[in-house]
């Protein structure tokens, strides 16, 4: 008669103390903030006293500023989206492989981490005391966080196109520039095409967040009547964002469907 051995359950020590580490984090943090656990309760129905006071009956009156500044918003966002891009497309160009030397890949590179590891907002805190509150500080601090989200997408484009044509270019003789231009940018052409709307989306969105600290646009309308409580104007305000931001994610979608679909079927031809 033969006997089944059942294996040993195998021992993960390492795994057990990752979840008590998580574990014990997750106390602390909920120990370390004071948590109203009263008010927590009536929550629901404060939101929806708050829906109720916004949404209820909304100031349409107040529609035309809050178009003109959610158009300030969107010129931001823009304007910082195209500086962005005019900072960020050559540097990422020498951050990829292939096409800088790995001292300045590097140093490109760590650029952009610590770019992006900051948010716009505090950057235009910082910025905003040379430029002073006004919708240019907001479009400079759109830029330079883009500078490093940009660059890390430029560079890994340029990376991942077919490596054909950059080989032909550089057996015509060709030197760095030219074999960017011939050999890279028809390939990448259409995804940085596409990564800079998807950074204007960010932008838009962006922007209205830093109007809160008084640079301009619907963020800076938002948090004056905000203050005053006038949450018939805010509902307004509100539904004019929502639109305004759904309208252009879906423009910017289709059109940057259309870029890379454009670019597939070219590739298959």
């Amino acid at each position: 008669m033969s006997v089944i051995v059942v294996p040993a359950r195998p021992r993960r020590p390492w795994l057990v103390a990752g979840w008590i580490a998580v574990t014990a984090v997750v106390v602390l943090a909920f120990w370390s903030i004071d948590i109203n656990w009263v008010r927590l309760v009536d929550l629901p129905s404060e939101i929806v006293r708050y829906l109720f006071l916004m949404f209820g009956s909304p100031n349409w009156e107040k529609l035309p500023e809050a178009l003109w500044q959610t158009w300030r918003s969107v010129e931001m966002a823009w304007v910082g989206t195209v500086l962005g891009i005019l900072l960020a497309t050559p540097l990422s160009l020498f951050a990829a492989r292939g096409f800088g030397p790995a001292w300045l890949r590097s140093l490109l590179r760590g650029l952009f981490s610590l770019i992006r590891a900051v948010p716009e907002i505090i950057i235009a805190v910082v910025i905003l005391s040379v430029t002073g509150l006004t919708p240019f500080t907001g479009a400079l601090a759109l830029a330079i966080n883009g500078i490093g989200t940009l660059g890390k997408w430029g560079y890994e484009a340029v990376e991942g196109v077919s490596p054909g044509p950059i080989e032909a270019a550089r057996a015509a003789g060709a030197g760095t520039s030219q074999v960017l231009r011939w050999g890279v940018w028809p390939q990448a052409a259409p995804t940085f095409w596409s990564f800079w709307l998807y950074r204007f989306e960010i932008n838009v969105r962006s922007s209205a967040v830093l109007g809160l600290i008084g640079v301009g646009g619907i963020g800076d309308m938002l948090t004056s009547y905000t203050q005053y409580r006038e949450w018939s104007t805010v509902g307004v305000l509100l539904i004019v964002v929502v639109i305004v931001t759904m309208l252009i994610d879906w423009a910017s979608g289709v059109i940057r469907r259309r870029i890379m679909e454009g670019a597939r079927a070219r590739v298959l031809v």
